[in-house]
């Protein structure tokens, strides 16, 4: 009996198939003492490209001008409700509600608040009493003639609230402790200070007049409301929302930090928060390193493939 053969464990090479398997050849290790003798023989055009760049990062450092922080420290003041008001709220709340009155739960008027000092409105109304519009576009300003350099690129109200939304005021809530932070940035740090102290005292302001309004407006409806109605206790609602109105008036007109009590009210800083020359040299001097560096070795990797005209390294 013949002794059958083990089947062959590779099979052989059929026409129009690839190879069982294909031997790549070992690759090479990096060969660092080469890399070295490359950026060695290229030191000049290193030292050049690091050279201009941290010279470009010098210039910039110092044309950028100066930039001051200030900061003043608010906490929101809460708007207390008169006792009693949730029965009438229960009863009469169709007729507080035509008199503009809240008479429901009293409610955190903080993120209000915030807005108001964001609002375009407020903004725009605080640059125009402050006449800040010379002083924001002093480029376009011609400050021997009081006027505009060209009076049909004058700058107008929504470029001012722009560049003072973006770039000068900005406000931070801290949610674990309440406390708001308005920040003003310039270039002039006396300005700076003054602007954020000022723009407080201007929301504050426009925040009280307003509420002084709304009560003005609110007696006067319930006033009228008055002699419309007979009965005694529709009467006694009334009167008692007026007493809650005119209270409201008199909190608002005595209290000059109607919305926002100032903890700490900005002072002029000493110290720039940009530009951070030093930190921008120091980048400019990596970076052009890291560029010189990467030049050199592409071109040494594109002429060693006969890409460019010089010979490769050896």
């Amino acid at each position: 009996m013949t002794k059958q053969q083990p089947p062959s464990q590779t099979p052989p090479p059929y026409p129009g198939y690839p190879p069982p398997y294909v031997v790549y050849p070992p690759e090479e290790p990096i060969n660092w003492s080469e890399y070295w003798r490359v950026l060695v023989k290229h030191r000049k055009l290193i030292g050049i490209i690091t050279a201009a760049s941290t010279l470009t990062a010098l210039l910039i450092a110092f044309l950028l001008p100066p930039v001051y922080r200030a900061e003043v420290l608010l906490a929101p003041v809460t708007q207390d409700k008169s006792e009693g008001l949730s029965a009438i709220a229960s009863q009469y709340g169709d007729l507080a509600a035509l008199a503009g009155i809240n008479v429901g739960p009293s409610k955190d008027k903080t993120a209000e608040y915030i807005a108001a000092f964001k609002s375009r409105v407020l903004s725009v109304a605080y640059i125009k009493e402050a006449n800040l519009m010379p002083v924001l576009f002093a480029s376009k300003w011609d400050d021997a003639k009081k006027q505009w350099k060209d009076s049909a690129d004058a700058p107008t109200e929504w470029k001012a609230f722009e560049l003072w939304d973006k770039d000068i005021r900005r406000v931070n809530l801290d949610k674990r402790t309440g406390l708001v932070t308005l920040i003003v940035e310039w270039t002039d740090p006396a300005l700076a200070a003054k602007w954020a102290n000022d723009f407080t005292r201007h929301v504050n302001t426009r925040l009280r007049t307003e509420a002084i309004e709304d009560a003005e407006k609110s007696i006067a409806y319930l006033g009228k409301q008055l002699p419309t109605t007979t009965s005694v206790e529709v009467q006694q609602a009334i009167y008692r929302l007026i007493e809650t109105q005119t209270k409201k008036k008199m909190v608002a007109s005595t209290r000059e930090e109607y919305a926002f009590k100032v903890i700490d009210a900005a002072v002029i800083p000493e110290r720039k928060i940009r530009p951070k020359r030093i930190l921008m040299i120091v980048m400019g001097f990596l970076i052009g390193l890291m560029f010189a560096v990467s030049v050199v070795l592409i071109r040494n990797a594109k002429g060693r493939r006969g890409v460019q005209t010089d010979p490769p390294l050896r």
